[in-house]
């Protein structure tokens, strides 16, 4: 299926602001339009609760819910699908494992990822780090949108139209420069996990992505 990308919300444990994760997510509702569970150093089965606290909340609003690199929690959850990255399980096997409604994402940081990726078995590409960010441990440089640019038309290339989001370090303020770049959308942890009212922070980025998408002529 293809994937709303406008606002894709990462909900991570480690950089929560103090707040339990389905707190956080009623506070997207009505703006995000994908979230993500991440969460690098929870044991399994505090992933597989923490996804199906989640989905409690997301799935009535209509909201699908991904997990990031762990296939094994998005089927027990179940989730509406998977995030992955270069060194995770094969989008292939992903696929095979989920079905062919579920959701797959890849991670994409050089040309030659870009070319590499195995576009018929996901459904999207996110692009990054776009900016520098200090909620993943990252030693690459950041790409900029230059780099994004690049690796868009790099994907589209090969398949016209295929979705795109951005990561890394987008905030409201140069999140109309990523979409302007050639995302479809960007993929936020920070400016809105960590924001003091995540819900108009979250108003706020979305307005800025919407308003971008129309001056690019897909809104």
């Amino acid at each position: 299926m293809t994937p709303d990308l406008r606002l894709y919300a990462l909900v991570d444990p480690a950089v929560a602001g103090g707040r339990s994760l389905p707190e956080l997510a009623k506070l997207l509702i009505g703006t995000a339009t994908l979230v993500q569970l991440r969460d690098k150093h929870g044991t399994t089965r505090a992933m597989i609760d923490a996804a199906r606290a989640l989905k409690a909340v997301l799935a009535p609003a209509g909201i699908p819910l991904l997990i990031n690199d762990r296939v094994d929690v998005a089927l027990a959850a179940p989730a509406d699908g998977v995030h992955i990255g270069q060194d995770d399980m094969d989008a292939a096997d992903a696929r095979r494992l989920l079905g062919p409604n579920a959701i797959i994402g890849l991670s994409i940081k050089t040309a030659a990822q870009a070319a590499a990726a195995p576009l018929d078995a996901l459904d999207y590409v996110a692009i990054g780090g776009v900016y520098a960010t200090t909620s993943k441990d990252n030693t690459a440089a950041p790409i900029g949108t230059q780099g994004l640019r690049a690796i868009a038309a790099a994907i589209r290339a090969r398949k016209a139209g295929y979705p795109v989001c951005a990561i890394a370090g987008i905030t409201a303020a140069n999140a109309g420069e990523v979409i302007a770049a050639g995302a479809d959308g960007v993929a936020v942890i920070s400016a809105l996990s960590l924001a003091a009212e995540p819900a108009a922070a979250a108003r706020e980025l979305r307005a800025v992505v919407d308003d971008a998408l129309k001056r690019r002529g897909q809104g």
